[in-house]
């Protein structure tokens, strides 16, 4: 049986799977499309071998999801869609009720590391599937994906917290949310596996580049927006897991572990795939 893999059910990774959709490539794995927060669950309990997750979930588990290398899913500034929608700024936000969707773990620890860290303010957080119609009333949320997207359509950008920026403009350090991991065991038994569904992707990636208007066809068959926006928002996504975005992922672990998300801070060193796999 090829690996059970996950795909994040979002329009911003589009240009890591049209290769894929296009049928240039083939994905040497099964995939299985979900939200940050179900893919999370599934790489957990062993329903997924692989997998792209939060950033927050892989560093709660460094242990048991071995950290993959070239790919993750970061900005190199603001990110579009991770996004606070609050009428107050947020340094006036202590004591207030957040509404946070149960999507993401990494934008929901990335908001309180914000509002604690930077801004020195304790929320409350109320957990909704759906935020947005609450965002729209004018209260605090935390909007994530293409929700977030769609909320610049109907709230006053003056309302709007790029958390992307935030993050940016208090660290200097890229924001990362989400990175590929596999279970340790699999990596273990099944090496080459891994690392053939970890070439697939960065070749499918390489395709994308080199192809922008079939991936921006493919995004508006999934979500119709014009193609100015997908140009503008895929160049702000940083897709490769270099050294800014380590440094970032690193610098975000420590915040979380100083506001007591994590027990302690794990290596953002990915595994040498060519090693394991000979």
């Amino acid at each position: 049986m090829s690996l059970r893999c996950g795909r994040m059910a979002y329009t911003n990774v589009v240009p890591l799977y049209a290769a894929f959709d296009c049928g240039v490539l083939e994905y040497p794995g099964s995939l299985v499309s979900g939200v940050p927060a179900e893919l999370n669950a599934m790489l957990a309990d062993g329903s997924l071998d692989l997998s792209p997750v939060s950033t927050m979930a892989w560093a709660q588990h460094a242990d048991a999801f071995a950290l993959l290398p070239d790919l993750c899913i970061g900005a190199r500034d603001e990110v579009v869609s991770v996004l606070l929608a609050s009428e107050r700024p947020p340094a006036l936000l202590d004591g207030a009720t957040v509404y946070v969707t149960d999507e993401s773990a990494s934008g929901y620890n990335l908001l309180r590391v914000l509002l604690e860290r930077r801004y020195g303010v304790r929320a409350s957080y109320e957990r909704a599937h759906d935020v947005l119609p609450r965002a729209r009333s004018g209260q605090p949320a935390l909007l994530i994906g293409d929700a977030a997207i769609d909320a610049f359509e109907t709230i006053d950008p003056q309302h709007i917290y790029d958390l992307g920026r935030l993050w940016r403009d208090w660290t200097q350090t890229q924001p990362v949310f989400g990175v590929w991991a596999a279970r340790r065991e699999i990596l273990e038994r099944r090496p080459a596996e891994v690392r053939a569904c970890m070439l697939a992707m960065t070749d499918a990636y390489s395709w994308s580049r080199a192809n922008r208007e079939r991936v921006i066809e493919r995004a508006q068959a999934q979500r119709l927006r014009s193609a100015a926006f997908y140009e503008s928002y895929f160049d702000k996504l940083n897709f490769t897991y270099h050294l800014a975005a380590q440094t970032g992922l690193a610098a975000f672990c420590r915040e979380l572990r100083a506001i007591g998300a994590i027990d302690r801070i794990p290596s953002v060193v990915p595994e040498n795939l060519d090693a394991v796999a000979c």
